[in-house]
């Protein structure tokens, strides 16, 4: 059974501790003449959303001295999301913590061998090796509650439907909130789950990983073995699938922690 049922579409509250649940390995440690930290960050969006939903986190981690952007994919094809994010890689004036939510991980980890990138951190989100899908990852787990939320178009497009976004991806918001991710949803290509990651920038740069523990869109225990395989340092929140929406602060934090922690070459 596969985690989400859409994925086989054809292409026509309370946080747990910043040193709690570290699942795997810390990131490697520097090498003589690495340089600790790095200030710019560039946040990748998920499916079913748009950029502004690190509108929370932004403000958080530049208030900690951090340079944040979002980049808007436009979940058109993979190699569209690769390419907005690689431009907004481009525009940052030195190395780069690259985050993704959720699809966007598969992006990060393509988009993550560009030499400016230092470091992955990957938010309840996907990481394939290469040869590998979102899809391919996702069919080996119980399919997810959220997926039978997921409607495809005439055109070869995804959305959530209202309820989803109520019940399955956004549950820990205000109604308001949920009712504004509903009407702003980014459509997103079905194809994109089904392509493949060419090189896993994971398996030679650093990684951090946030499980969403409540999470009804991706199997949180998808999610933990993700941290375990690319061993990455973890953390879980206990938080619906959107969590930098849900814990801001919690995410902000981590990705601190991340920033400073990271070495560049």
């Amino acid at each position: 059974m596969v985690l989400f049922t859409w994925l086989a579409v054809p292409s026509h509250g309370q946080t747990t501790p910043a040193n709690a649940d570290v699942s795997a390995k810390l990131p490697a440690a520097a090498q003589d003449g690495d340089v600790p930290g790095v200030t710019n960050i560039v946040l990748v969006h998920g499916a079913f959303v748009n950029a502004s939903s690190w509108s929370k986190v932004i403000p958080l981690l530049e208030a900690k001295g951090l340079h944040a952007v979002a980049a808007q994919i436009p979940l058109t094809s993979f190699a569209d999301d690769i390419a907005a994010t690689k431009r907004a890689i481009a525009l940052q004036e030195g190395p780069v913590l690259l985050v993704g939510h959720s699809y966007a991980g598969a992006v990060i980890t393509e988009a993550g061998n560009d030499p400016k990138v230092a470091g992955l951190l990957f938010v309840a989100a996907f990481a394939p090796a290469e040869g590998e899908s979102v899809s391919d990852i996702a069919k080996t787990y119980p399919a997810a509650p959220g997926s039978t939320e997921v409607r495809p178009d005439n055109f070869g497009y995804l959305k959530l439907t209202a309820r989803g976004m109520d019940e399955d991806i956004a549950e820990d918001l205000s109604p308001s909130e949920r009712k504004v991710l509903t009407a702003t949803q980014g459509p997103t290509a079905a194809a994109d789950f089904g392509a493949k990651v060419v090189n896993a920038a994971w398996k030679s740069k650093p990684s951090w990983y946030v499980v969403a523990g409540n999470d009804r869109m991706v199997s949180p225990k998808l999610e933990q073995d993700t941290a375990d395989r690319i061993k990455a340092k973890s953390i879980t929140i206990p938080s619906s699938h959107i969590v930098m929406l849900s814990h801001p602060r919690e995410l902000a934090s981590f990705i601190e922690e991340a920033a400073k922690t990271v070495t560049v070459k």
